[in-house]
């Protein structure tokens, strides 16, 4: 039973960078809070698991820092003194993201993520 614990975790070990995508390129969202929609562009560019670029829309422009680790995303940036916080999931052929929006605790909702393009490196 060890055995077959311990070859389960080598194999996830091996396998899970895998399933992880790269996230570079424009991202079109649509974000939903209450009764009000935005839709927001985001221009990212990663190396590893760090994220850097920019927020486009409702609340200006800014830019962009976060983290892509395996499927799971998190993209913040400063807007009208507050903190917004994305976190979501990126979909295995890395060109959906879905989760939630947090506006510094003053509001939350959901977003969707469709890529658009591969940013030139």
């Amino acid at each position: 039973m060890k055995t077959l614990s311990l070859v389960s975790a080598v194999v996830i070990l091996l396998v899970g960078p895998l399933f992880a995508s790269n996230v570079s390129g424009t991202w079109e969202a649509k974000v939903v809070v209450g009764a009000q929609n935005g839709a927001p562009t985001f221009v990212l560019q990663q190396k590893g698991e760090k994220l850097t670029g920019t927020y486009k829309g409702t609340l200006g422009d800014a830019p962009v820092t976060g983290t892509a680790k395996g499927q799971d995303i998190v993209l913040e940036f400063q807007a009208s003194g507050l903190k917004v916080i994305y976190s979501g999931k990126v979909s295995t052929d890395g060109r959906k993201m879905e989760g939630t929006v947090d506006y510094g605790g003053q509001a939350s909702g959901t977003f969707t993520a469709m890529k658009k393009s591969v940013k030139a490196k």
